[in-house]
């Protein structure tokens, strides 16, 4: 099988003195990290010390905007109007874009974060300002969206390049969407699991849902949640099962 992939974590959850995650190690197994800016998790401090080490690992940079909800860490859904989702992604992708810039390193990619990256998936008003604001910061910005979602046809039709996301660590809904963390068997915790599930992806373009439902799936970029309490093990794991199978671990920007 000859295959490329582009392999993602977010990072940069930390907030203050409170840390979160273990960034320093997951840089260097990813080849795409998903940087917090400020609303659901980190702040300034966090942002800068990100943005170097994912410089000093050669990881590229994204920006990983959510909805203003440090308490709830972004993962509660919020009713906010399309304008003013246009705005919060300016505001956050802007900044860490400054921060990129102050270390001579390009920001590759924005990822909507928790609920709005959930509510971009399935609304195509929030998809399109997501993807609005991603082109008006810089039509070169890949947007990565949910395989299969809105928030990928809305990227698009605003003539971004888009990555298609699949995630090593979580489970789907028979309409494509993730199980809610609501839900016990909304995440995965067997790494070997995660590896056989992701492998089939990559050879065969579908995945199961919790239903056995059979699902067309594109996978070009796969995530695996930073603030897992297994993050490390399922990434370790997941890197020796993609080389043992001939996939080539790429970032995104990398593959052109």
């Amino acid at each position: 099988m000859s295959l490329t992939i582009d392999l993602n974590s977010d990072v940069g959850e930390s907030f203050g003195a409170y840390v979160l995650g273990n960034d320093e190690s997951v840089l260097s197994y990813i080849t795409s990290a998903n940087i917090a800016c400020g609303y659901h998790a980190g702040d300034h401090n966090i942002m800068a010390k990100t943005v170097a080490a994912a410089k000093k690992s050669q990881t590229a940079a994204g920006a990983h905007p959510g909805f203003p909800d440090l308490g709830g860490f972004g993962r509660r859904p919020m009713v906010i109007d399309p304008e003013e989702i246009y705005h919060l992604v300016l505001y956050q992708v802007g900044a860490l874009q400054g921060f990129c810039e102050a270390e001579g390193m390009a920001l590759q990619h924005v990822k909507p974060h928790g609920a709005l990256y959930n509510q971009a998936a399935k609304d195509p008003e929030i998809a399109e300002a997501v993807a609005k604001a991603v082109r008006c910061l810089n039509p070169k910005y890949k947007l990565f969206g949910l395989a299969g979602s809105e928030l990928v046809n809305a990227g698009e039709n605003e003539s971004l390049q888009v990555a298609s996301e699949v995630f090593a660590d979580r489970t789907y809904q028979p309409d494509g969407s993730l199980t809610p963390r609501s839900r016990p068997d909304a995440v995965l915790h067997d790494p070997g699991e995660a590896g056989e599930r992701i492998i089939h992806m990559l050879k065969h373009q579908e995945t199961t849902a919790i239903d056995g439902t059979k699902l067309q799936i594109r996978a070009d970029t796969i995530c695996v949640h930073g603030d897992n309490p297994r993050a490390l093990q399922f990434l370790q794991y997941l890197h020796d099962v993609l080389k043992k199978n001939g996939v080539e671990m790429k970032a995104v920007g990398d593959k052109q």
